[in-house]
């Protein structure tokens, strides 16, 4: 559908407690000619980095810069009908300065214009690349600095760095050792700027901490069921596509969540809000701290769909083509340190959420056994839940964490 009027284009809410997001790369020049689907720009939230696309046909004009951000419904751009031509001064705002006035107008000041920052930790001598181009030029060793950009105002993109490590473009030098002193001009001290998201995650973390009056509880998972468990499907597997430890857990806590309605809901402004659905977020990590895709519906789900859906997810997170709809509307989520070494630890919970269970690696113990009182070795893990306790109470932490074990207890179950 084209449009017959011009039509403003506002930040869409790309996360569910998303309440800005910066601009890291328009994808279209102003004057340019896009359609419904075609890329538009791509924007930093506290989830992650994310490409949002036209909803209609038309001539985009830009209205903010890169690096502007932006808050939730406010607009970026503008779609004008096919045939329009933009003067050369509709180009985007850059945040601080005012766009000079035409002969007899008086300025004009957008509201952007006096509440975007510039972006943050930009450097004037570092290459213009997308969050993409980048991330691909230090993977293969691609010197962005030799390269001449071909997306909009010359940035550099995903398609000129291939095509320069295919030609055989050269490697970056060793960067020298960091030296921006601190504020305070102590050389002995290094600043590191917040990404975008860091920013929010930092903030919302504070909050949680602040106004939610949590508390935590651990169990001992028996996991030698699991292991055994594992170890035949691995046996009996072709393509060596077997469920990882953690989506045992994510598939108990799914069915656990039905037995305790309560820790699958939140408590808001004097009432409990219990969720229909039970989706569950796991927590992945990257370079930029912690991002949350969701399994949806994952009580109803086999374990095989459940390790094949986490194990995508994952891997959208990591090379950044994650999806607003993927990360939405989660429920529960956990959080497994096991694969670091990790034995123990608490989380913090997820705002819009009742917990938040927190999961350490296998371990070998020796316990009593139960007929002779003789050590014993058994595999275990511990489980952490933290809860809010304006909607859980000790006791409801207590049996979600008691139907957990069993469920791991006896694992075949899981596989249906």
């Amino acid at each position: 559908m084209s449009v017959e009027t011009v039509v403003e284009v506002l930040m869409p809410r790309l996360s569910d407690q998303m309440e800005e997001a910066t601009i890291v790369t328009w994808c279209v020049a102003s004057g340019a000619a896009v359609g419904r689907g075609d890329a538009l720009f791509e924007a930093e939230t506290d989830k992650a980095t994310m490409a949002y696309e036209a909803e209609a046909e038309g001539v985009v004009e830009l209205l903010v810069e890169e690096g502007a951000t932006v808050a939730l419904g406010a607009p970026v751009a503008r779609l004008h009908p096919f045939g329009t031509e933009l003067e050369p001064a509709a180009a985007p705002a850059v945040p601080g300065e005012a766009p000079e006035p035409r002969p007899g107008e008086a300025p004009e000041r957008r509201p952007e214009e006096a509440t975007v920052p510039p972006r943050r930790g930009a450097d004037p001598a570092r290459a213009d690349a997308s969050p993409v181009a980048r991330r691909i030029a230090a993977e293969i060793g691609v010197d962005l600095a030799t390269l001449a950009g071909s997306g909009p105002r010359g940035r550099i993109v995903k398609k000129d760095v291939l095509a320069a490590a295919a030609a055989g473009a050269p490697r970056p030098a060793s960067p020298p050792s960091p030296a921006s002193p601190a504020a305070d001009g102590d050389p002995e001290i290094v600043v590191e700027a917040l990404s975008r998201a860091q920013e929010l995650v930092a903030r919302r973390m504070s909050e949680t901490k602040s106004t939610v009056p949590e508390f935590t509880t651990s169990i001992d998972l028996p996991m030698d069921a699991v292991l055994a468990l594992r170890a035949s499907l691995k046996q009996a597997a072709r393509d060596g596509a077997v469920p990882s430890i953690n989506d045992f857990v994510l598939k108990a806590a799914a069915l656990a969540l039905r037995e305790v309605p309560r820790a699958n809901g939140r408590y808001r402004e004097g009432r409990f809000e219990l969720y229909r659905e039970v989706n569950v977020g796991l927590a992945v990590a990257t370079d930029d701290g912690l991002t949350v895709p969701v399994i949806r519906g994952a009580d109803e789900k086999p374990l095989g769909r459940i390790a094949a859906e986490a194990r995508t997810l994952a891997g959208r997170v990591r090379d950044r083509t994650i999806t607003p709809p993927e990360l939405a509307r989660g429920t529960f989520t956990v959080s497994n340190l096991g694969m670091f070494g990790i034995s123990s630890f608490t989380a913090i919970i997820n705002r819009g959420q009742a917990a938040i269970l927190a999961v350490g690696g296998v371990e070998r113990r020796l316990i009593p056994d139960p007929e002779t009182a003789a050590p014993l070795a058994a595999s275990f893990a511990t489980a952490t839940l933290t809860a809010d306790h304006r909607i859980l109470y000790g006791a409801d932490a207590a049996r979600f964490l008691a139907a957990l074990r069993e469920r791991l207890a006896a694992p075949a179950a899981l596989l249906l």
